[in-house]
């Protein structure tokens, strides 16, 4: 009997109270997202490959 509220109870919030984005909200939020992801990858990117430099010079002093 509670499984059966609960879901009758979250039904109505989802319909009568949740406030959803428009369709140009949702894109413009998934292109700062996608963008955003771009541009930490790139720090990453460089940042292992520096990482990467600087170890391999360090393993070549000890060689």
């Amino acid at each position: 009997m509670k499984f059966k509220e609960y879901l009758k109870e979250s039904y109505i919030e989802l319909v009568e109270k949740v406030s959803w984005p428009t369709w140009s909200e949702l894109q413009s939020s998934a292109i700062i997202v996608m963008i955003a992801s771009f541009i930490i990858a790139i720090i990453v990117y460089i940042m292992d490959t520096f990482f990467s430099f600087t170890m391999g010079q360090v393993y070549q002093l000890f060689a």
